[in-house]
């Protein structure tokens, strides 16, 4: 089902009947922006447990539009990653496009992406509130 996850060679200086370490390599990205609360606190809950995220500042480095499909397509569709709430989304029709639509605005102008998205091994999560982005661990 999922993709094998790779292992760690055994530990250096293990005697005795020592096994295999079987420790998960995780990859985890947040697109963050350093603005936003919800964004730093996410980002400060990854890094308290011990991750060590890659941090894409989407508004600088913008995902394209095919990553933005992929993100939309696991958070309910472009409308749940819409963001309204201090853009023109509303006033440009967003709120009522289909997401081929939304999801080519986004790409455009990033700003319309709610924040922050948490990409890990358990999935891909709008961390909304903060304390979701544990949920790809």
């Amino acid at each position: 089902m999922g993709a094998a996850v790779p292992t760690l060679p055994p530990l250096a200086g293990l005697r005795g009947g020592a096994k295999r370490a079987n420790i998960r390599i995780m990859s985890i990205t947040i697109w963050h922006n350093p603005k936003c609360g919800t964004s730093r606190n996410a980002l400060a809950l990854l890094q308290e447990s011990g991750h060590t995220p890659t941090i894409i500042e989407y508004l600088r480095t913008p995902p394209s539009a095919a990553e933005i499909a992929r993100v939309a397509a696991a958070v309910g569709g472009a409308q749940a990653l819409l963001r309204t709430r201090g853009t023109d989304a509303e006033a440009r029709g967003l709120h009522t496009a289909d997401d081929a639509t939304i999801i080519a605005a986004m790409a455009i102008d990033p700003i319309l992406i709610n924040r922050p998205v948490v990409i890990g091994p358990g999935g891909i999560v709008l961390a909304r509130p903060a304390e979701r982005a544990l949920e790809v661990l």
